[in-house]
């Protein structure tokens, strides 16, 4: 008999409160299929807001969008990062039984479609997140917690993560988490921070991350250098596994703005997803369908 599993929509990098429609239209599109049920579990990887200080009728119309979601019956995972300063405004906003902020390093319980889901995380930590990380992770207290499916949430830098008009790549810095120090356990690490679309899967020696890392990007550009850069947000399949964290079965690219689209036109409803599957070297790169264009020409500010 199949395990059961787990679908999961993952965004992250949507800085509403910038002065365009395009990020309040990218982040309701991207919440499409939470809002249709075809989706368990919306984690939102941090920097929901554009920045830490904002009109509190921003705080309202950007949590709007995570509560229809959340009365829907489809629960919300928000990690804050570093825009929020690493906490939440305004934080009564958020108190739905159904949005779950990761205000302090903590582990969520829930219980989904049969299955025992904890997603574990911290908010952002800005500078010195390399030797901080085992402690923060220690602190969620994840290893307490048994369940089918285990996720990380993050919004940080990690080792392999690569961004800007070079493809500046992640090393040893104080602001970097090693990719060794991902701990065995999780199905997945959900993150933000990271503007481009990219799954890790290795370190920099080439060796197996314990996890991949999903970095779903931004979902809208936020400066003119991410304009040949895809945007969008991932959804993944996860099957339950309580001895080892559960496993990636299957995830998708979803386009919300492609690559080659100019600045100023009007983005598409949904372009095709890129997909991948866990197999015995790990998940397959966005890179091998069609994305390596975005990742030296012109690229983006990166993180933020």
């Amino acid at each position: 008999m199949p395990p059961p599993i787990l679908r999961l929509l993952l965004l992250a990098d949507t800085h509403l409160g910038l002065p365009s429609n395009a990020h309040f239209s990218a982040f309701e599109r991207a919440l499409l299929p939470a809002y249709r049920g075809e989706v368990d579990l919306v984690v939102h990887g941090g920097d929901i807001l554009y920045r830490s200080k904002v009109r509190p009728n921003l705080v309202l119309d950007a949590f709007a969008p995570l509560k229809r979601v959340a009365d829907a019956g489809v629960p919300v995972v928000l990690v804050p990062g570093n825009h929020e300063r690493s906490a939440i405004p305004y934080p009564l906003l958020a108190a739905h039984p159904g949005v779950h902020i990761i205000d302090r390093p903590r582990t969520v319980s829930l219980h989904l479609r049969g299955m025992s889901v904890s997603v574990s995380g911290f908010p952002n930590d800005r500078d010195r997140i390399r030797e901080s990380f085992a402690t923060l992770l220690e602190m969620t207290e994840w290893r307490l917690h048994s369940a089918d499916v285990r996720l990380l949430a993050l919004h940080q830098s990690v080792e392999g993560a690569t961004v800007g008009p070079v493809g500046f790549t992640f090393r040893a810095a104080p602001d970097v988490i090693p990719g060794r120090a991902i701990p065995s356990g999780f199905a997945a690490v959900l993150a933000g921070h990271i503007h481009r679309h990219q799954v890790l899967t290795k370190d920099l020696r080439g060796r197996a991350l314990a996890a991949p890392v999903f970095y779903p990007g931004s979902t809208a550009m936020t400066s003119f250098a991410e304009r040949y850069e895809a945007k969008g947000y991932v959804t993944m399949e996860i099957a339950a596994d309580s001895d080892r964290g559960g496993r990636v079965a299957d995830w998708a690219f979803h386009e919300l703005t492609p690559a080659s689209a100019a600045v100023g036109d009007p983005p598409p409803f949904e372009g095709a997803p890129v997909s991948g599957s866990q197999g015995g070297c790990g998940l397959a790169s966005p890179t091998a369908a069609g994305q390596d264009r975005a990742r030296f020409r012109f690229g983006a500010r990166g993180h933020g």
